[in-house]
């Protein structure tokens, strides 16, 4: 009997580690790298006999999130369908339910009356800063966490809502997907194709000190956007041969002496260089990118009035860019179906 006993312990430990192994297994995470200025200038698109597979490659921006969706409303509405999809932080967040099937307008609700960033953004940042030193305090004889402001449990908790434990894997998407993160113990970006959407969304949003970054099996995640911000390439490493891409930085302009003056005004304006620079290959690299006009919309706004101005400029973008990617999409044989009116 005992004997029995311990074979069937034994057994269900064996079946508990394998789980385990599958939900960590190597091939969750695939590592990449970001697209260099000579990749993007030489690539060419191979010709293929059959249909060539389209990608949508999503940005990270936060707030300007808002964009990605209104730009999804007009490719939505042209029929344009898409073979994979990747995304980085809120690029992730948007083509994430993309992907499981949200309608861009149930998203366009959700950015409009504030709850993406009221989620994301638990507590006023002023409010979580004069706090920390209190939650320190507080924390000093409980188990050491990783640093950051926000944890991002609430905004996972509230992404995944009423989902069932299915939908909520990415391996079941009705579209492939995968979100960019950065392995913080090796230095190296990865593609997050498996496991639960949820965990693999709040990694790729996970802004160091703002957000504490993710622990999933062996490697602990933060933010995309510090190295793969625009991921035209690993839209293509999934399998993409053409790539619509969606550019949701504040466009980086010219200015004039004495317009940098203002307290934090060089620091916002040095971070809107790194994206500009970081992003530039990746966008080149694309087949089309649209780019909305998100200028003065913060990363971490939490104004309803910019989400609407947000989904408004991702409208007008697309608008504008249909033409070109209509034709392209006929020119590579990939079919289209208009939604009627």
């Amino acid at each position: 009997m005992f004997d029995k006993l311990a074979k069937t312990i034994f057994a269900l430990c064996a079946v508990f580690a394998f789980s385990l192994d599958a939900v960590h297994a190597s091939d969750s995470f695939i590592e990449t790298s970001s697209c260099d200025r000579w990749e993007a200038t030489n690539y060419k698109r191979a010709s293929k006999p059959d249909r060539l597979k389209l990608g949508l490659a999503l940005g990270g921006g936060g707030a300007r999130g808002a964009a990605e969706v209104g730009v999804l409303k007009v490719l939505d509405e042209a029929g344009i369908k898409f073979d994979y999809i990747c995304g980085t932080s809120i690029g992730a967040v948007v083509g994430g339910f993309y992907a499981l099937g949200a309608s861009p307008l149930v998203m366009q609700k959700e950015f409009e009356n504030g709850n993406v960033m009221e989620h994301f953004m638990t507590v006023p940042l002023w409010f979580r800063v004069a706090i920390s030193p209190v939650i320190k305090l507080v924390n000093v004889f409980k188990e050491k966490d990783y640093d950051g402001l926000y944890a991002g449990n609430r905004f996972r908790t509230y992404l995944m809502g009423k989902l069932t434990t299915e939908e909520q894997m990415i391996e079941h998407l009705p579209i492939p997907f995968a979100a960019v993160a950065l392995n913080v113990m090796d230095g190296k970006p990865y593609m997050i194709r498996k496991g639960n959407m949820g965990w693999a969304m709040q990694a790729s949003c996970a802004v160091p000190t703002l957000r504490k970054p993710v622990e999933l099996g062996d490697s602990l995640f933060c933010d995309g956007g510090l190295i793969c911000n625009l991921p035209v390439k690993q839209c293509r490493e999934m399998g993409a041969d053409v790539v619509i891409a969606v550019n949701i930085d504040e466009p980086f302009i010219p200015l004039k002496k004495g317009q940098l003056t203002g307290f934090g005004s060089m620091a916002k304006r040095m971070i809107a260089w790194d994206l500009h620079d970081l992003d530039g290959p990746q966008a080149k690299y694309a087949d089309i990118t649209i780019h909305p006009d998100t200028t003065g919309i913060s990363l971490i706004s939490t104004k309803r009035k910019d989400a609407k101005r947000g989904v408004k400029a991702g409208e007008e973008a697309a608008r504008v860019a249909l033409p070109d990617i209509l034709k392209l999409l006929q020119e590579c044989n990939i079919p289209v179906s208009p939604k009627r009116k």
